[in-house]
């Protein structure tokens, strides 16, 4: 199998939606029960320099995209992690391979701290994360609710060596 990653693109859209919504219908990925419209509504404020999709043979595996936690200056370097992987491709390491890929970009654009928020039950998001480098930093118990039950998050960050 090979793999080539590169810059997710509005052509990339409904590809893009169809591993969301798989994500969605899953319960333990997302608080969303859906996919935005649109692919501008979906990237919103993400870099594009650190936002990847993994094909294979022009067949989309798998995304990521980093969307900055805050628009203060002081926060510039800190940025939220998206990963999904389409559900015939989960278990084959395209996970690790966008991910690897993405924290490489984010460190040439300047991030500093990568965080991604994981429902405890999403067991194989949580060790990829703790595979790149991640370390849980907190859980926000009973952050939202996702069809009338509280979820927790486990807050997780990777660091840059500064």
């Amino acid at each position: 199998m090979t793999i080539k990653i590169r810059f997710v693109t509005s052509e990339d859209w409904l590809d893009v939606k169809r591993i969301y919504e798989a994500g969605i219908d899953t319960k333990i990925a997302t608080f969303e029960s859906n996919a935005p419209d649109s692919y501008n509504e979906w990237f919103g404020e993400a870099n594009p320099n650190c936002s990847f999709v993994a094909l294979e043979e022009n067949h989309i595996l798998g995304w990521c995209k980093l969307t900055p936690v805050s628009k203060r200056k002081v926060y510039k370097g800190v940025g939220e992690v998206s990963i999904y992987i389409a559900p015939d491709a989960m278990g084959k390491g395209i996970g690790h391979l966008l991910l690897n890929h993405m924290i490489t970009a984010s460190e040439k654009e300047g991030f500093w701290t990568l965080e991604s928020k994981i429902f405890k039950e999403n067991v194989a998001s949580l060790n990829l994360h703790i595979k790149n480098g991640f370390r849980v930093v907190g859980v926000r118990e009973k952050i939202a609710q996702l069809n009338g039950e509280w979820k927790d998050n486990i807050l997780m960050e990777r660091r840059r060596s500064i």
